[in-house]
């Protein structure tokens, strides 16, 4: 794959409001002879500075104008694409203002798929497994216009006493405000 094709395409898939890859997606999308000659056109074109690569496997497209204020949450997602996934824990009770201390550089996750912390140059992302069913997984989420769904309060505070995180910080006062 040369620059200029690369160009191209990312071009494309930028209009329809897509800059976040996976390694997955990028080999159905150039389609190259082998495994090697694919990733030896990744590095070239992470190095030109077409493509970055916030974590291994992923691939952010660096000039696209779709890019949001969400590429931490389009990495997420990508990271565990097929599973179920949402803001949750100390991020979303920091967004609601229901703990005090804001979670600057990390970004807290739910998912049905397995545990794991991922630093990437956008903070860093923090997946907690959870066992719960689907049915009640949708039932606690806010449907948003950002690429992960937002845990209602209720449900992030109790998904933060189930892992048994520090509960210290919770403001019971805004927490019955926001009810």
């Amino acid at each position: 794959m040369n620059r200029t094709t690369a160009l191209k395409k990312f071009t494309e898939w930028d209009k329809q409001g897509r800059y976040v890859f996976t390694l997955a997606d990028l080999n159905k999308i150039f389609a190259e002879d082998s495994p090697k000659t694919l990733q030896a056109g990744l590095n070239r074109l992470v190095k030109d500075g077409l493509l970055a690569r916030p974590v291994r496997g992923i691939y952010v497209f660096n000039f696209a104008h779709s890019q949001d204020s969400y590429t931490i949450e389009h990495i997420a997602r990508a990271l565990r694409r097929g599973e179920y996934n949402y803001v949750s824990l100390e991020s979303a009770l920091s967004e609601y203002g229901i703990i005090s201390q804001i979670p600057i550089d990390r970004l807290t996750v739910m998912t049905t798929g397995r545990k794991g912390t991922y630093a990437t140059p956008f903070g860093t992302i923090e997946f907690t497994h959870t066992k719960r069913q689907q049915q009640d997984i949708l039932a606690g989420m806010v449907q948003t216009n950002r690429p992960l769904k937002i845990a209602t309060p209720e449900y992030a505070l109790r998904d933060l006493k189930r892992v048994g995180r520090n509960v210290h910080l919770v403001n019971e006062k805004a927490l019955l405000n926001d009810a």
